[in-house]
């Protein structure tokens, strides 16, 4: 497992334990540094991001989806504004129906 992901996780209340360490393997590959900071390459906005606690835990939640269940990367979307009755919340993964395509399937929060 990566030091770098061990590293930001463990100052955090996340865990990886819901991973496997190919998983883990396979989104460090996408991890880059610039100017003393760590970014990851978003599977899913195509650019580097910031690597956080929770952008490590996004990044292996989007790989799994993708690489186990299936899901094209064309149907996501992160941080959209979900209505829940009056109040709008963030999603961290939205995942569109694929024939109704502005129908969500799945939500990760």
């Amino acid at each position: 497992m990566s030091k770098i992901l061990t590293e930001i996780i463990k100052k955090s209340e996340y865990k990886l334990t819901q991973f496997s360490d190919s998983t883990i393997d396979a989104v460090e590959q996408n991890i880059v540094k610039k100017n003393d900071q760590v970014y990851i390459k978003c599977l899913v906005r195509n650019k580097d991001v910031k690597l956080t606690p929770e952008e490590i835990v996004r990044q292996l939640y989007i790989y799994k989806l993708v690489h186990e269940y299936g899901y094209p990367i064309e149907r996501m979307e992160l941080e959209r504004a979900i209505t829940f009755g009056r109040e709008k919340k963030r999603a961290d993964i939205d995942i569109f129906n694929k024939v109704h395509v502005t129908s969500e399937e799945i939500i990760v929060e």
